[in-house]
C-alpha cells in the first residue's frame, strides 16, 4: 500500500495542485467582507478628534480638534476572559463586545481620562463572519456607551490554534486627561467617604469559577433562573459590564471626586488597595447594601466564604468612589440623578495600605461576624 493511501484523507491532494492560503483554512475574501460590514459600525462611533474610519494601516486622532490643551494619555488595554466561553458555547455574542470596552474605558475612567480611542482583536481559527460582526456591534455600542470612536483593530483567523468556532478579544483604549486633572489618590485622607456603584452581575471576573460550579452542579443554563424566573440563568451571568464612564466623566472634571476603584478580578478586597497612598486603608461594610440574588445563588451554590466573595467577585458593587465626607451627599445625588444606584459603603482610615471588608452574621449566608483583609 502507498503512503499516499496511508495518508488520512483530510490530508489526501493531488500533488500538482496549487497551493493557496484558502485552502490553507484563511479566507481573505472573509476578512475582506468583514471590514465592509462593520465599517457602518465603526462610522457610527466618530467623534470630535476621530473620523472611525478603517481600512487603512493606523487610526489618527487629534487631541486638539478634542478641546484639549495640555493633555496627558492614558492607556489600557484587556479582554473578556472565560465569559466568552458561555457566549460561545450558549451563541450569546451580542453584548462580549461591551464587556471588552468596559473592562478598558471603566479603567480609564479610574484615572480621570475621557476615553478617545478604541481599537480592538478578534482572533478565531476559521473567521464566521455572522459571529464577527455582532461581536463588532456589541464593541461598537460599548464605544457609543462610553463616548470613543472605534478607530480600528485587527482580526486574526489562525487555522490549529482555535478549536472549531471558539474565539478570543482583546481590546486597546487611550484616553485623555489634563495635566492639572489627573486623578492618582494622593488626594485622600483619614474620613473620607467610600460609595459604591452597582454592578450589573458578574461582569467579566470570576468566570472560571462560575463555569466550574456550572459543569459540577449539573445548572440548565438555558431555563429561568431559581432566583429569577423570568430571566434564563445565562442571561443572568452573560449581561455585559456596566459602563460608569458617563455618570463619572463630569465629577471627575468638576474635582469633586479623590479616587476611583473598578473592582475587576481580585475583588473589592484587592482592587480598592490599589489607588490608596502607603498610609490609609478602607474599610468596607458588607451590611451597606443587600447581596445580589445572583451573588447570593452562586455563594450557596458553592458554599463560599465570605471573605472568598469579597476577593473573587464584585459583590454587586461595580465602581468604588472616594469623596469628602461632606461632598458624599452631594456626589451621591448627582450619581443617582445619572442613573446610577449609589451606597455609602465604607470610609478611609489610618492604616497600612490596604482594604478590610467585614459583615456580622446576617451578612452573606454568614454564620459569625467576619472580616478579610488585604495589604496592598
Amino acid at each position: 500500500m502507498s503512503d499516499k493511501q496511508n495518508m488520512p484523507a483530510k490530508e489526501q491532494r493531488n500533488e500538482s495542485e496549487p497551493y493557496t492560503y484558502a485552502k490553507a483554512g484563511v479566507s481573505i475574501a472573509a476578512g475582506n467582507a468583514l471590514v465592509k460590514a462593520i465599517a457602518p459600525l465603526a462610522k457610527a462611533t466618530a467623534r470630535p478628534g476621530a473620523n472611525a474610519e478603517l481600512g487603512g494601516f493606523g487610526g489618527f486622532f487629534d487631541l486638539k480638534a478634542a478641546g484639549y490643551d495640555d493633555p496627558l494619555l492614558v492607556a489600557a488595554n484587556d479582554g473578556v476572559g472565560t465569559k466568552l466561553k458561555l457566549a460561545i458555547d450558549y451563541d450569546r455574542h451580542d453584548t462580549v463586545g461591551i464587556d471588552l470596552v468596559a473592562m478598558c474605558v471603566n479603567d480609564l475612567i479610574v484615572q480621570g481620562a475621557e476615553p478617545l480611542f478604541f481599537l480592538d482583536y478578534f482572533a478565531t481559527g476559521r473567521l464566521e463572519n455572522g459571529v464577527a460582526e455582532r461581536v463588532v456591534a456589541g464593541i461598537a455600542e460599548g464605544c457609543r456607551m462610553s463616548g470613543c470612536a472605534l478607530i480600528g483593530g485587527e482580526t486574526a483567523e489562525m487555522p490549529g490554534m482555535y478549536a472549531d468556532g471558539d474565539y478570543d478579544l482583546a481590546g486597546f483604549c487611550v484616553g485623555a486627561v489634563e495635566r492639572e486633572k489627573a486623578v492618582t489618590g494622593a488626594q485622600l485622607e483619614e474620613g473620607d467617604i467610600l460609595l459604591g456603584l452597582s454592578s450589573s452581575g458578574v461582569h467579566s471576573n470570576g468566570f472560571s469559577l462560575v463555569r466550574r460550579l456550572a459543569e459540577d452542579k449539573g445548572w440548565k443554563l438555558d431555563r429561568p433562573a431559581l432566583f429569577d424566573p423570568e430571566v434564563l440563568l445565562i442571561e443572568a451571568l452573560i449581561a455585559p459590564t456596566r459602563i460608569y464612564v458617563s455618570s463619572l466623566l463630569p465629577l471627575m472634571q468638576s474635582g469633586q471626586i479623590k479616587a476611583l476603584a473598578h473592582i475587576t478580578g481580585g475583588g473589592l478586597l484587592e482592587n480598592i488597595p490599589r489607588v490608596l497612598p502607603d498610609n490609609l486603608h478602607a474599610h468596607v461594610d458588607a451590611g451597606r447594601w443587600d447581596q445580589p440574588r445572583l451573588m447570593a445563588f452562586l455563594q450557596a451554590q458553592g458554599n463560599i466564604e465570605p471573605e472568598e466573595m469579597a476577593r473573587t467577585f464584585n459583590c454587586g458593587i461595580g465602581m468604588i468612589v472616594a469623596v469628602a465626607a461632606d461632598e458624599a451627599d452631594r456626589v451621591s445625588a448627582a450619581l443617582q440623578a445619572a442613573g446610577e444606584t449609589v451606597f455609602q459603603v465604607g470610609d478611609v482610615r489610618q492604616g497600612k495600605k490596604g482594604c478590610t471588608v467585614f459583615g456580622n452574621s446576617d451578612t452573606w449566608s454568614a454564620m459569625q461576624d467576619w472580616s478579610a483583609t488585604h495589604h496592598g
